[in-house]
């Protein structure tokens, strides 16, 4: 019996956080920054550029949070993570948001005691294959070596996805982004899969770019958002709705050239409750009034955050599709502020 319960004891310390969650809010206010965990080097979502300064969709998401509780949106420290080290470092209180492209899954969400804020982007499963190996579809696939990223949700998917289509495969696993990458140009394997995004980012990596081609297939459901310890809802309250203050913000018209203008003149009720105008708002979520004004104004909404860091503002061109508004195309979708 002392045998089993101290399995089932070590199993229950590999799933259960190390720390428990107190004030995190007081925490950051103490300290004066956000402790920030993001990817290690991805173009588009949070990669350093050549000043060494972090830029990218989750990047901006701590900005955005920084500028929610602390005014300055350059109140952040970053904690480059492996996909491997991402969780433990929240877990353990590391860091006090991870904001790292992560897919929202049961098991994560549900055993290892953290709590998802939301969806900051909508994203699938593809592979990207070397154009002169001649495939035009996933499902030709059948015998090829595949460059997997360790510790993600990708292994599991391919490995259902080759099995409902009864083809074999031979994982190549590496650590991290760069490994992967050098792992997939120099030959070591034939097709490079990740997330959507991740590839069109990993493409711009490659010495050729192009003459590697992204595959159409999407073989999972990818919804990626920023993630907080659980136990501490003031904190996930505030992460959360930072991501919701963007996304209404766009769906205002609300954007950081003329939130000013807007804040002045606009008669609109739902506009001066998300600026501050009107009710005591902030003050559910601990924070002054105006909270989302200085998301919007130091940050931006949505849109202006996704245009310029993986948009039409960007290297990687990336159409919104999914990521779009509920109201134009898309199932970006936000609760109201009242």
């Amino acid at each position: 019996m002392k045998i089993i319960s101290c399995l089932i004891l070590s199993s229950l310390l590999t799933i259960v956080p190390l720390v428990q969650a107190g004030s995190t809010l007081e925490a950051v206010k103490q300290k004066g920054f956000v402790q920030c965990g993001v990817n290690d080097g991805l173009p588009g979502f949070s990669n350093p550029n050549d000043k060494g300064q972090w830029m990218g969709l989750d990047v901006d998401m701590c900005h955005a949070v920084a500028a929610a509780v602390l005014g300055n949106a350059q109140t952040v420290k970053f904690v480059p993570l492996t996909a491997k080290e991402r969780l433990t470092a929240l877990q353990t209180g590391e860091i006090d948001m991870l904001s790292r492209n992560t897919t929202w899954t049961l098991i994560r969400d549900a055993s290892l005691g953290i709590n998802f804020t939301g969806v900051n982007y909508y994203d699938g499963q593809g592979f990207m294959v070397n154009k002169d190996l001649g495939v035009t579809s996933a499902k030709d696939l059948g015998g090829a070596t595949i460059c997997i990223n360790a510790g993600t949700t990708t292994e599991l998917n391919v490995a259902d996805y080759f099995r409902e289509h009864k083809m074999t495969y031979t994982p190549v696993v590496f650590a991290n982004n760069d490994q992967t990458v050098k792992g997939f140009e120099s030959g070591r394997c034939d097709v490079l899969t990740s997330d959507h995004s991740q590839l069109y980012a990993l493409r711009l990596q490659l010495t050729a770019p192009d003459r590697a081609i992204v595959l159409p297939e999407t073989i999972s459901k990818e919804p990626l958002g920023p993630s907080v310890r659980q136990g501490d809802n003031e904190w996930f309250n505030i992460v959360k709705w930072t991501l919701f203050a963007m996304i209404n913000a766009e769906e205002l018209g609300i954007t950081s050239q003329n939130i000013d203008e807007l804040k002045k003149n606009s008669t609109s009720p739902g506009l001066k409750r998300l600026l501050g105008l009107e009710g005591d708002l902030g003050k559910a979520l601990g924070l002054s009034n105006d909270w989302a004004y200085n998301i919007i104004k130091q940050v931006g909404n949505y849109a202006e955050v996704f245009e310029r860091n993986v948009g039409s503002k960007s290297p990687l061109k990336i159409e919104r599709g999914l990521n779009a508004l509920w109201n134009k195309g898309g199932i970006l979708y936000a609760p109201p502020v009242r």
